[in-house]
């Protein structure tokens, strides 16, 4: 890595714990020094050594219009003219609200926060409070935030670093979570037929994407619709990576299952800190001041995020924008698996869309316990090799990487001949 970034990640560690705001961003999982970075555009990142790198980060997958699209910023320094935050109503924020309305099927009523983590947070605060319950199901693998009760058996950073339990969750508050196999319909009907008057909520992300992208079985995310109404139980969907990149009304509307609550984040503010949770009248309509269950954020519906977020959900709508980012999903995936067939590397490719995984295992990845098979120490190597050859990649074996309206099938071209290289020098 350069100098700079080395530089300025010794710096930063005298100041931030272990450098870095977020875990998974320090690459300990995969080792050596991360770029720091200053400035990016389209499909590409530059670091303050002057590295430029293909990026398929995507700020963790917001960017699906490409680094700095011109309609978003222009959006966001009209409004910030104009101040940047109000702590009171804005016109802004119901125009966002009533598009997230339009085109995500599920939602009635919708709340703005400011992370996907706050959402879910909120999701399962208000679960609770609607069915006087308080127990949750969780899924093995699946992340949503650093919320006490969900970092049980959590993907993400959690499943990067293997971290078994976190200290500082009360014993008392992790028995509130039942975590069970992802996909595994049988489970969740067992828990429920025995227990189901005390589960308040079953949450989960309906396309995996924090232990690896692993799709839900054709029966999946049905039997869990017919599972929680017949037990009265809030069915909540963690839309926080799959919504507007799945499809416009996220992974519900690809798979035509209704949840009660989605939670989503991230790409509904064009990248900038935002969040939003929302789902059934009835059930939002227990959300103060409407109803008693308590939640509230200074900069919730924070006009510089509703500005991005509309010229996102806008540029979103274009005709046959899906298509084409699926179509070069699958041109990439196509090349990732000649080129692991080429170098005589076993590998396992999850895609759905924009967003896939590369499993370094020759298992079909369909669960926590399956996506733990993999060769980490592989992975690493061929991190490395890819960002040593402009590539930027996640760093972690367990996360996705994403393809935007950015990349070009030239980039695409470029990335299939490196990672032919990275994977040849495995």
């Amino acid at each position: 890595m350069g100098e700079k970034s080395s530089l300025m990640f010794e710096r930063a560690k005298k100041y931030i714990p272990g450098g870095v705001n977020s875990p998974v961003r320090a690459f300990g999982s995969v080792g050596g020094t991360p770029p720091f970075i200053k400035k990016a555009h389209g499909a590409y990142i530059t670091d303050v050594d002057g590295g430029e790198y293909l990026d398929y980060v995507c700020s963790w997958g917001p960017m699906i219009l490409g680094h700095a699209p011109q309609a978003v910023i222009e959006a966001v320094n009209r409004v910030a003219n104009d101040g940047t935050s109000f702590g009171a109503p804005t016109e802004l924020e119901v125009e966002l609200a009533g598009k997230v309305v339009e085109v995500v099927p599920s939602i009635e009523l919708v709340r703005m926060v400011s992370s996907g983590t706050e959402a879910t947070m909120s999701a399962i605060r208000l679960a609770r409070g609607y069915t006087k319950r308080d127990r949750i199901i969780k899924f093995s693998g699946c992340y949503h935030g650093h919320v006490d009760s969900l970092l049980v058996q959590a993907g993400s950073g959690v499943m990067t670093f293997g971290i078994p339990g976190i200290p500082g969750i009360p014993a008392e508050l992790a028995k509130l979570t039942v975590s069970l196999p992802y996909n595994n319909l049988e489970k969740v009907s067992e828990v429920l037929e025995k227990e189901g008057d005390s589960i308040a909520a079953v949450i989960l992300e309906p396309v995996a994407a924090n232990m690896g992208v692993v799709l839900p079985r054709a029966d999946f995310l049905k039997g869990l619709r017919e599972l929680t109404a017949r037990h009265g139980v809030v069915l909540i969907f963690d839309e926080v990576i799959s919504g507007f990149r799945v499809a416009l009304g996220g992974a519900q509307e690809y798979y035509g299952v209704t949840p009660d609550l989605t939670c989503m984040g991230k790409i509904i503010g064009g990248g900038l800190p935002v969040g939003a949770y929302g789902g059934k009248k009835e059930i939002m309509e227990c959300i103060s001041p409407v109803g008693p269950v308590y939640q509230a954020g200074t900069l919730s519906g924070n006009p510089l995020a509703m500005a991005a977020g509309l010229a996102t959900i806008n540029a979103l709508q274009a005709s046959g924008l899906y298509d084409d980012l699926d179509k070069k999903g699958a041109y990439l995936e196509k090349g990732l698996q000649e080129a692991a067939a080429k170098s005589g590397v076993t590998a396992t490719i999850n895609r759905i869309g924009s967003i896939m995984t590369v499993f370094f295992t020759g298992t079909p990845v369909t669960d926590y316990e399956s996506a733990k098979t993999s060769d980490t120490g592989k992975y690493a190597k061929y991190f490395h090799n890819m960002l040593d050859n402009g590539v930027n990649l996640a760093p972690s074996q367990f996360e996705a990487c994403f393809v935007s309206v950015a990349h070009s099938y030239d980039d695409l071209d470029r990335t299939i001949r490196v990672a032919e290289k990275a994977l040849a020098g495995l």
